[in-house]
């Protein structure tokens, strides 16, 4: 099957954006799941652990979103346009249907895209993420620049302090999930540009301060992952979520933070596998 740092860089073009994604798993039955990024991500910032996880038992797609890492065009500041380019990616690789993982900015994204387009969609993975309107989302950018100069004057990585806790639980699993983001050694992605950060950073106050849209119309099966204690986009808002989609089932790690998903990978992959498969 290979492995999600082995996985070579392919390009396809859609709405004039020639995306680079990368695949995983096989391709014969079932429903593709296409991973959808967070904040300033590009293709290496997927955890190996969790696509090499999930792809022994399906098809996996990662792509960067115009503008960032390899694909080309300018950089979107609004989600409603990350999700229309994310369609316009889906439909370009022959998919029919496919089930969603968003993680953080990637969870606001697959709420578009469930609402503009419901054929598309089977079932949906939200992890760290919230509604339109959400508590706390139009001030993502204070906090994660915060913690850029919390990493800057400890020299670490920003992530240790905006996706896991400060409790020692937290920060070993935080250094273990930094190791494994360097796995890859050759072909990686291109970093996400300034330009592009700020123009995600204006999205996401844009989604912020949005009117919260009626998820009542989406009746896909929808499994909801947080961990207690996310500063990035508060609990509080998972559990808003579960409120309003209807078909929803969530789960909160305790001692975890915004990347509870890579925190807990062992836990969060035989849970997403079951929930796909059901």
């Amino acid at each position: 099957m290979g492995r999600w740092t082995d996985a070579p860089t392919k390009f396809i073009s859609a709405g004039g954006v020639d995306f680079a994604y990368r695949e995983l798993g096989t391709r014969h039955g079932g429903t593709p799941v296409v991973f959808l990024v967070h904040l300033a991500a590009v293709l290496d910032n997927w955890d190996p652990r969790i696509m090499d996880g999930i792809a022994a038992k399906h098809h996996v797609i990662a792509f960067d979103n115009r503008g960032v890492g390899a694909s080309s065009g300018s950089p979107s500041d609004s989600v409603e346009q990350m999700a229309d380019d994310a369609i316009a990616f889906i439909q370009a690789m022959g998919f029919a249907q496919v089930d969603l993982f968003g993680f953080s900015m990637g969870g606001m994204i697959a709420q578009e895209i469930v609402l503009k387009e419901p054929q598309l969609v089977r079932k949906m993975i939200l992890a760290g993420t919230g509604p339109a309107g959400g508590e706390g989302i139009s001030t993502v950018a204070r906090v994660s620049h915060w913690d850029l100069l919390r990493g800057l004057l400890t020299g670490q990585d920003p992530k240790q302090f905006l996706f896991f806790t400060r409790t020692p639980g937290g920060i070993e699993a935080g250094k273990a999930f930094l190791a494994r983001l360097k796995e890859r050694s050759e072909n990686r992605d291109k970093e996400i540009t300034i330009a592009a950060y700020l123009a995600q950073l204006r999205a996401l106050k844009a989604w912020g301060r949005k009117r919260p849209a009626d998820l009542s119309a989406v009746r896909q099966p929808v499994l909801i992952i947080n961990g207690d204690d996310d500063r990035m986009v508060p609990t509080s808002n998972s559990h808003e979520l579960a409120w309003r989609l209807p078909n929803s089932t969530l789960f909160i790690y305790p001692d975890a933070g915004h990347g509870s998903v890579f925190q807990f990978h062992a836990d969060f992959v035989p849970r997403a596998i079951e929930f796909l498969g059901r």
